[in-house]
C-alpha cells in the first residue's frame, strides 16, 4: 500500500511539474512585450457588463439589431489581411500601428464616458443610439490594429539564437512557440480576471443604488478603461527596449552584426509587396464601406459572401508559399475551426432573462466573469499537454461535446429547474448556484481551440510572411464570428425575445417584455452547436484535408 501511494505521489508530482512548473520555467523576458498588448485586450472586458446594462436600460435596440451590430463590429477583424501584410512590409515601424489603435480605443471609451456623464449635451448632437454605434465600431478597429502587431511580436519574442549565438533546434523552437501562444491566451484571460475583480468591488451594493449612483459608477468604469491604450503602448515600448538589450548581449558574445539583424530586427528574407493581397484587400475595404454606407438591402449577407470570396482567394495565394505537404492539412484545420467558431449564440435575450427574471445583477455577473476567467487560466495550463499531444480536430470535438452538455443547465434555468432543485436542497441549489457551477465547468474550455492553430502557423509559415499568415488565417477564422453573428440574428428573428423598454422621459411602456420563445432559441442554439462541428470533423477526417497536427 505504501509503495502504491509513493508511486501515485511521484506521478502527481511529475504531472504538476509538466503542467504548471514547466510553463513558468519556459517563460522568457522577451515574451513580456506582446503579453502586455494581449493583457490590454483582456482588460477591454472592463466595460462589458456596464455596456450590457446601459444598452438594456437606456437604449431601445432589439436583440436582432444587437446581433447585427456584432456583425459590423466584427468586420474590422477581417482587415487583419492588409494590416498583417503591412506589418511584414514595415516591420521596424510596426509599433506605430499600436499607437494608432490606442487612439481609436481611447476615442471609443471617451464617447461612452461622455454619453453617460454628459447625456444631455451628447444627445443634443446625436441620438444616444448613434453615439453607441460609433463607439461600438471604433473600439474593434483599434483592437485589430493592436492585435495584428501583437501576433507579429510573438514571432520576434521567440529567440532564434541562444545566449552563445547558436541557433535553437526545431524541437526547441516548436516548444517555445507553443508556450508563447499559450501565454498569449493566458495574458488575455489575466486581464479579464483583473477587471472582473474590479467590477465586483465597484458594484458592491448595486441593488440598493439609485439610478444616478449607478450612472456615476458606469462613467467611472469607462474612465478607468483608458488604462487599456496605456498598457498596450507600454508593451511596444518595452518590446523595442528588449530587442536592443538582446542585441547588446549577442554583440558581447561576438555574434556577427548581420546575424543579429536577421535574428532580431528583420527577417532574413525581406517581405515584398504582394499586390494580390494589397489589391484584394483594397477591394474588400471599398466593397464593405459601399455596402454599409449605402444601406443596401441584405448588406450583411452580401458583405459576408464577398468577404469570404476575397479571403479564400488570398488564402489560395498564400498556400502557394507553403510546402505542398503542408497545404491540405492547413485547409482542413481552418475549416474545422471556422465551423466551430461560426456556431450561433443565444444573443442578448438570454442575459436580459437572467437580469429580469432570475435576478442576476451587475455584481453577480461580475462574479461569473471572474470565475470564468480564473478557471480559464487554470484550464489553459492543465490542458496545455493535451494541446501538444492531440490533433486540433480532436480538441475541437472535445470542446463541441462539452459545450453541448454544458448548455443543458442554461436551458433548465429557463424552464424552472432551479425551483425544483431549490425545493429539494432547502434553497441551496437555486438559479445563482446552478449558474455558478455551470460557469465553473464551462470556462476552462473556452480559450483552447485557437492555440494549436496559432502555434502551427508560427512554426510552419515562411519566415518573411509570418505576420501575413497570422493575419489572413485570423481573418478567415474571424469571419466565422461574423457568420456566428448572422446566424444569431436569424435565430433571434425567428424566436423573438424582447425586454421591457420604457420612454426615459415619460415612463410610458414602449416594448413589453416577452421571453416566451427564449427556450426554443436556447434549444436550437445547443443542437446546431453540437451537430455542425462534429459533422464537419467527420467529413474533413475522411478527406485529403485530414491532419494529425
Amino acid at each position: 500500500m505504501g509503495e502504491v501511494l509513493k508511486t501515485a505521489a511521484r506521478g502527481l508530482a511529475a504531472w504538476v511539474d509538466v503542467t504548471f512548473v514547466d510553463l513558468a520555467r519556459q517563460m522568457r523576458w522577451s515574451y513580456l512585450p506582446p503579453l502586455m498588448v494581449y493583457v490590454a485586450a483582456g482588460v477591454s472586458g472592463l466595460t462589458a457588463i456596464v455596456g450590457t446594462f446601459f444598452v438594456k436600460d437606456y437604449l431601445g435596440f432589439s436583440a436582432a439589431f444587437l446581433a447585427g451590430l456584432s456583425f459590423w463590429a466584427g468586420i474590422p477583424w477581417a482587415l487583419k489581411m492588409p494590416l498583417g501584410h503591412l506589418v511584414d512590409l514595415v516591420w521596424r515601424w510596426k509599433a506605430l500601428l499600436v499607437w494608432a489603435g490606442a487612439a481609436l480605443i481611447a476615442a471609443s471609451v471617451l464617447v461612452m464616458y461622455a454619453l453617460i456623464a454628459y447625456t444631455a449635451p451628447m444627445t443634443a448632437i446625436m441620438p444616444a443610439e448613434a453615439w453607441y454605434v460609433i463607439a461600438a465600431l471604433l473600439a474593434p478597429t483599434g483592437y485589430v490594429l493592436q492585435d495584428v502587431v501583437a501576433d507579429a511580436m510573438t514571432v520576434e519574442a521567440v529567440p532564434v539564437l541562444d545566449a552563445a549565438g547558436n541557433r535553437f533546434s526545431e524541437a526547441e523552437m516548436k516548444a517555445m512557440h507553443t508556450t508563447m501562444q499559450t501565454l498569449g491566451r493566458f495574458a488575455i484571460i489575466s486581464g479579464t480576471v483583473a477587471v472582473a475583480a474590479v467590477n465586483i468591488t465597484l458594484f458592491q451594493g448595486v441593488a440598493e443604488m439609485a439610478e444616478a449612483e449607478k450612472a456615476a459608477i458606469y462613467a467611472d468604469i469607462y474612465l478607468m478603461a483608458l488604462a487599456i491604450p496605456v498598457i498596450s503602448i507600454a508593451g511596444v515600448t518595452l518590446g523595442a527596449l528588449s530587442l536592443r538589450r538582446r542585441a547588446r548581449a549577442l554583440r558581447a558574445q561576438g555574434v556577427d552584426e548581420t546575424r543579429i539583424e536577421a535574428a532580431l530586427f528583420a527577417p532574413e528574407e525581406a517581405a515584398k509587396p504582394n499586390w494580390w493581397i494589397l489589391g484584394g484587400s483594397a477591394v474588400f475595404v471599398a466593397f464593405t464601406l459601399a455596402m454599409g454606407v449605402g444601406e443596401v438591402p441584405h448588406a450583411q449577407e452580401i458583405i459576408f459572401a464577398g468577404s469570404m470570396a476575397i479571403v479564400l482567394f488570398l488564402i489560395h495565394r498564400l498556400l502557394l508559399e507553403l510546402e505542398p505537404a503542408l497545404r491540405a492539412p492547413l485547409v482542413g484545420t481552418a475549416i474545422v475551426i471556422f465551423v466551430f467558431r461560426a456556431m450561433p449564440l443565444p444573443g442578448p435575450g438570454q442575459t436580459w432573462f437572467e437580469i429580469d427574471v432570475l435576478g442576476f445583477d451587475q455584481r453577480f455577473l461580475s462574479v461569473l466573469s471572474l470565475i470564468t476567467s480564473v478557471l480559464a487560466l487554470i484550464g489553459l495550463v492543465v490542458l496545455r499537454p493535451l494541446m501538444a499531444e492531440r490533433s486540433i480536430a480532436w480538441i475541437v470535438a472535445l470542446l463541441t461535446v462539452a459545450a453541448g452538455v454544458l448548455s443543458l443547465p442554461n436551458i433548465g434555468l429557463y424552464y424552472g429547474v432551479q425551483e425544483w432543485t431549490a425545493a429539494w436542497t432547502g434553497g441551496v441549489v437555486d438559479a445563482h448556484f446552478i449558474a455558478l457551477i455551470d460557469t465553473a465547468l464551462e470556462s476552462p474550455l473556452g480559450q483552447v481551440a485557437m492555440i494549436p492553430m496559432l502555434a502551427w502557423i508560427a512554426r510552419n509559415a515562411p519566415e518573411h510572411l509570418k505576420a501575413t499568415f497570422f493575419a489572413v488565417m485570423a481573418s478567415f477564422t474571424n469571419l466565422a464570428l461574423s457568420a456566428s453573428a448572422l446566424l444569431t440574428r436569424y435565430l433571434n428573428e425567428v424566436f423573438l425575445v424582447t425586454r421591457e423598454v420604457r420612454d426615459r422621459a415619460t415612463g410610458a411602456l414602449e416594448v413589453p417584455a416577452d421571453y416566451s420563445e427564449l427556450g426554443w432559441l436556447l434549444i436550437a442554439v445547443a443542437l446546431i452547436g453540437l451537430a455542425a462541428p462534429l459533422l464537419t470533423i467527420a467529413v474533413v477526417r475522411a478527406s485529403r484535408f485530414a491532419s494529425t497536427q
